[in-house]
């Protein structure tokens, strides 16, 4: 079977090359040819010999995603992609433009097993884990297409990270590898639904990322009701993991925060949001939900996402509210994919 070499750093790479007799300096060309330039197939690389360009394509494969469909909102510049994978699996990402450069979302799973109620990406469950390949893969797709650097990303997409924590770790690891894209850990972003084993690990990395706690209520009734891992791990819980995480890193938290008409957006869930968080290193951010018809979330009204958000303000906290973006090309996580295979059947 061949090698994922796409998932392989330097150091990995090194000990593959130089055991088939190969000089430490090839490993070093063929690794600038997958990690800067972005190839999809060894024939690309041209300052090889074929003889070693064919011997590669023996040994090893590159995993790529190729577009399925794209779409881009009329208006704000938005691009929502679909890929295909290698084995017929779909994944989505989303390419976002700021003042500061671009965004890519990014996917770590297809499909997800947390059943997050106002989320696409979950209603037909998780088909499998990504590698760390196919999350790379989706940055450098996204770069070839559009000629442009990636500068921050966000692993939002469909999936919970850390629930695909080995390849996640591995992939963090790859893209900010000096030797290859060099994305700063600083301009990277996970967010998980509140798995505590997963942050405890996280936690022992050391990563200077920013963590993002997909918190979305106040209380273990409302969160149980929108968000089943609460079952398996409540928000006191979870609340003790991250004061633990941001007092073993110094890094401030970043709680994620769904606003659903009628459930979760009253003046008095802010009261509570802001009584369960008082103290902690943190920052919040009010997210207006993305309506999908099958999961009978409601968005909040404009005049409620303001109140809410000066009611946490006047408690003393740093809040933004995501500018929303791609609202007419299907960007919220897990809907392109699920229209496109609800299509095919």
């Amino acid at each position: 079977m061949k090698k994922d070499i796409l998932s392989l750093d330097l150091t990995e790479l090194t000990s593959e090359i130089t055991a088939s007799g190969l000089p430490k300096f090839r490993a070093t060309q063929i690794y600038r040819w997958l990690h800067k330039v972005g190839v999809t197939s060894f024939s690309e690389m041209t300052d090889l010999s074929l003889s070693l360009r064919e011997a590669l394509d023996d040994s090893f494969v590159i995993f790529s995603c190729n577009i399925e469909k794209k779409l881009v909102s009329e208006y704000d510049s938005t691009m929502k992609y679909l890929f295909k994978l290698h084995d017929g699996e779909f994944v989505e990402s989303v390419l976002m433009k700021y003042k500061y450069g671009y965004t890519v979302c990014v996917s770590s799973q297809v499909g997800c097993r947390m059943g997050c109620k106002f989320c696409a990406s979950t209603l037909s469950g998780v088909v499998r884990n990504l590698t760390a390949s196919e999350i790379l893969s989706q940055i450098y797709a996204i770069q070839r297409d559009n000629d442009i650097r990636v500068s921050h990303i966000v692993m939002m997409g469909m999936g919970e990270p850390l629930d695909n924590y080995d390849n996640v770790i591995k992939f963090l690891h790859l893209i900010s590898d000096e030797n290859g894209l060099n994305i700063s850990m600083r301009h990277i972003s996970l967010s998980t639904c509140g798995v505590v084993t997963g942050i405890y690990k996280l936690m022992e990395e050391n990563l200077p990322l920013t963590l993002s706690i997909s918190l979305h209520a106040p209380t273990d009734e409302i969160r149980t009701s929108m968000m089943p891992v609460n079952k398996k791990w409540n928000i006191s819980q979870l609340i003790k993991a991250c004061k633990d995480y941001t007092q073993k890193t110094s890094r401030r938290i970043s709680f994620e925060y769904a606003l659903v008409s009628g459930v979760n957006d009253s003046v008095d869930c802010a009261k509570k949001l802001g009584s369960l968080l008082k103290g902690m290193l943190c920052h919040i951010n009010l997210i207006p939900v993305n309506e999908v018809k099958e999961t009978g979330c409601k968005e909040s009204s404009p005049a409620d996402v303001k109140r809410f958000a000066a009611t946490l303000e006047k408690m003393g906290f740093a809040v933004t509210v995501r500018r929303k973006l791609g609202s007419d090309i299907d960007a919220a996580c897990g809907q392109l994919r699920r229209n496109t295979i609800k299509n095919e059947r």
